[in-house]
């Protein structure tokens, strides 16, 4: 069984399935990974303490969004669920560390991307919750679940490079990036490229275009998770998504 690398993934809203040149990078980017056994999903959209694990059989949809077109509530992705991925997980925590579960579904950070890389829906899911946004924590969580990417899991922290929402001012697909947009994204493809975790870690205090590319972090820290997951934290990022939409950075890394 091959290990898998550990996914960090600027989400999109629901209209990513609509960008062709968003579209043609993801579907690039799970071409040049080993099939999964199961998928991980922890995403911006689902923030609850202690570590909440979602539903196993079956595995609905939640759509967590507002003002769409009709179409993007029409979705459909039946996924198989995990439920031996999520007892799994409960072994992997130590005995002082309450794990619950829920019969939440897939909300659309977690699914949306999911029906572009494996639009097939047959590979079993589960989605957990982001327990914590402090990268310290999610660092040493993703260290507690790296052992399952050696048994075919592909774990997915799923948010947005950035996601300075209430300073648009161009709502368009292919807006031009903001000024704290591209300061940021550039600040994190260089961190990243140098496998600078502190410099990371520190991004409130260190990232120009803050507070502006995060008013608030639910969409940077899943990120941290993918950094503990990963054999070694320190390694330069393969990021082989980038670029912006709407003005946002879609920036998407890849850690062995």
């Amino acid at each position: 069984m091959s290990t898998m690398p550990a996914l960090f993934l600027s989400h999109g809203a629901p209209p990513l399935v609509d960008s062709p040149a968003w579209v043609a990078q993801l579907r690039e980017l799970t071409a040049g990974l080993p099939r999964p056994r199961a998928i991980l999903m922890a995403s911006a959209h689902w923030e609850s303490a202690p570590l909440m694990l979602g539903a196993t059989e079956p595995v609905p949809l939640v759509y967590d969004f507002g003002g769409f077109a009709r179409k993007y509530y029409e979705v459909e992705y039946r996924a198989p669920g995990a439920p031996a991925l999520a007892d799994r997980i409960q072994k992997l925590m130590p005995d002082n560390e309450h794990v619950a579960r829920t019969n939440r579904g897939l909300d659309h950070g977690a699914y949306v991307p999911l029906t572009v890389m494996y639009p097939d829906a047959d590979i079993p899911v589960l989605q957990m919750s982001l327990p914590t946004l402090e990268p310290d924590r999610l660092l040493d969580l993703g260290r507690r679940l790296a052992p399952l990417r050696e048994e075919g899991v592909l774990i997915v922290g799923s948010g947005f490079t950035t996601h300075g929402l209430p300073f648009l001012r161009d709502w368009r697909p292919d807006a031009a990036a903001p000024g704290w947009s591209r300061d940021f994204d550039a600040w994190a493809a260089d961190t990243l490229s140098r496998g600078a975790v502190d410099e990371l870690a520190d991004f409130r205090r260190r990232a120009p275009g803050m507070p502006y590319a995060h008013p608030t972090i639910e969409h940077f820290a899943p990120m941290f998770l993918t950094l503990g997951a990963s054999s070694n934290p320190e390694q330069p990022a393969d990021q082989p998504i980038d670029g912006f939409w709407m003005g946002l950075s879609k920036r998407s890394f890849v850690v062995a």
